[in-house]
């Protein structure tokens, strides 16, 4: 009974002494260089290397939590998602909940691109009407007049990378990709069908959001944050999958 009874104490105490599980969104949307997906779980990229040494340097196991990207917030609100990366807060209007915004980790750029260069520079506000290839539940803040008014609409995908495989299949002449991601999907294109850069939406500062709670060592995140961009730890990251130096956030000039 002694063993026994000291058996459950072990457990008990082991339990009681484990911290708890830093809970970080992943959206099912993300494709390479920022995330690869293999059984429903990321095993490597950008956010999963960020999220992963943010949560050690912290002292906290890092958990995933892969979801669509329309169910994040949700998710953030009612209590399940400690961290989301990978944001800004232009991407919303009416965010509820009671959350705490890090410093700008990384700078990202939505680019129009397409299969041909055409013969004179492209000016997005002035394209004439018609679908142009988007990710299903991503706003796209200098594009949502365009689609507001009618004079461009969305031809959305579940991914990033299915937007580009559209792209080539000649499902419509313009998309919106992250600057990244169509490198690395150019990598993989043979020479003569590469996607096209044809002009800048738009330049993301993007960083992380933490939930506001007891559990949750906000601060300490924050803190943990900082110090990995000033020491160039992020930038180091993105380096590693994209063999390029990332432009300077303000925080690093």
């Amino acid at each position: 009974m002694r063993v026994v009874l000291g058996a459950l104490w072990m457990i008990t105490t082991a339990c009681l002494a484990a911290p708890a599980p830093l809970r970080f969104s992943v959206s099912d949307s993300w494709a390479m260089p920022m995330v690869q997906l293999e059984d429903g779980r990321p095993v490597q990229g950008i956010l999963y290397d960020l999220m992963l040494s943010l949560a050690t340097q912290v002292g906290r196991p890092a958990q995933f939590q892969v979801l669509a990207r329309a169910r994040i917030s949700a998710a953030m609100e009612h209590g399940d998602i400690d961290v989301r990366c990978y944001v800004t807060q232009a991407w919303f209007e009416n965010m509820s909940g009671d959350y705490t915004w890090s410093i700008p980790l990384m700078v990202q750029r939505n680019l129009l691109i397409s299969t041909q260069v055409p013969v004179q520079p492209v000016q997005v506000n002035t394209l004439a009407p018609q679908s142009i290839g988007t990710v299903l539940n991503y706003r796209y803040v200098t594009l949502d007049p365009l689609f507001a008014s009618g004079q461009l609409s969305r031809d959305d995908a579940r991914s990033e990378e299915q937007v580009l495989h559209k792209l080539v299949a000649g499902r419509f002449k313009y998309a919106v990709s992250n600057e990244w991601i169509l490198d690395r999907f150019n990598q993989h294109m043979p020479v003569g069908k590469k996607l096209h850069k044809i002009a800048v939406i738009d330049e993301q500062k993007l960083g992380c959001t933490v939930r506001n709670d007891p559990n949750v060592p906000v601060q300490r995140i924050l803190r943990t944050l900082l110090r990995m961009q000033m020491s160039g730890e992020i930038d180091d990251i993105i380096q590693l999958y994209t063999g390029e130096h990332p432009p300077l956030t303000p925080d690093r000039n």
